[in-house]
């Protein structure tokens, strides 16, 4: 599925530089102030909502709410960032970055598969703060390459790894951001001990993320108790019956340490 992806995203990156080319963009690029760093940097603990209408394994997960809708949303309950899917197989489209910036104010984060320097200038075009950087697509050269060309820009760059192979290129780059993807990428299963396992590996001078498998406050408050940064958050957040709820839930239960020893498996978790 992964495979399949990247190749659909490669075409659709192609005609899009056919359509617009970097020339085209260029006058409208402005440099970023590296908001997304500094929002992360600036607590002990952050959720970054994502804007997600869909999943390539789930298929549709919210028809209640637009993008922007969402947005609002998440900027009313809490998030100190966003994250907008700007994928086809996520429903998602450039354009909803710049609907995004017109209703909220927070850093805004482009989650896509960057698999071309277009896409990064593209990014800030289109009024993103930083870029989504998977190391399971990108070689070394392209993750320190793609990682200059966003702080060029201004562009905070999340490098997301999912193994300590990958965490260890991640850490190679001057990426300010680490996310750990609890979500296997070649089975899309997910297990939050996979932040767990990697956390003691990760370099205490970058921001540490987890990503996916997050399902509401309990989950935070380990995450939190553990040392991670902050949370990246889509699915859990829009598929809530009270969607503003679920985000201020997850949003302030990181400020929480009620318990002291964090669970590092899903079957400890599920016999607390």
């Amino acid at each position: 599925m992964l495979k399949q992806i990247v190749a659909d995203i490669r075409q659709a990156v192609a005609a899009r530089q056919q359509s617009r080319p970097l020339a085209a963009l260029a006058p409208g690029i402005k440099p970023g102030d590296f908001a997304l760093s500094r929002a992360l940097g600036s607590a002990d603990w952050s959720l970054l909502a994502e804007c997600k209408l869909a999943s390539p394994a789930k298929g549709r997960l919210c028809t209640r709410h637009t993008v922007p809708e969402l947005a609002r949303i998440f900027t009313a309950g809490g998030a100190a960032a966003l994250s907008v899917h700007t994928s086809a197989p996520f429903r998602g489209r450039v354009e909803d970055l710049a609907a995004v910036r017109a209703v909220s104010s927070l850093p805004i984060m482009r989650k896509d598969f960057i698999i071309d320097e277009y896409q990064i200038h593209e990014a800030r075009w289109a009024g993103a703060d930083a870029v989504l950087l998977i190391a399971a697509i990108l070689t070394d050269e392209e993750l320190g390459r793609f990682t200059a060309l966003a702080a060029d820009l201004g562009l905070d760059a999340l490098v997301e790894v999912h193994s300590r192979a990958e965490l260890d290129r991640a850490q190679r780059t001057p990426a300010p951001i680490i996310g750990i993807n609890n979500r296997d990428l070649t089975t899309f299963t997910t297990d939050l001990a996979t932040t767990f396992a990697l956390l003691p590996h990760a370099d205490p001078a970058r921001l540490i993320i987890s990503e996916s498998g997050i399902a509401g406050g309990a989950d935070a408050r380990l995450l939190k108790q553990a040392g991670v940064k902050g949370a990246l958050v889509g699915e859990a957040l829009v598929t809530a019956g009270d969607i503003l709820a679920r985000t201020r839930e997850i949003a302030a239960a990181g400020q929480q340490t009620d318990n002291p020893n964090p669970f590092t498996t899903k079957e400890e978790r599920k016999n607390a």
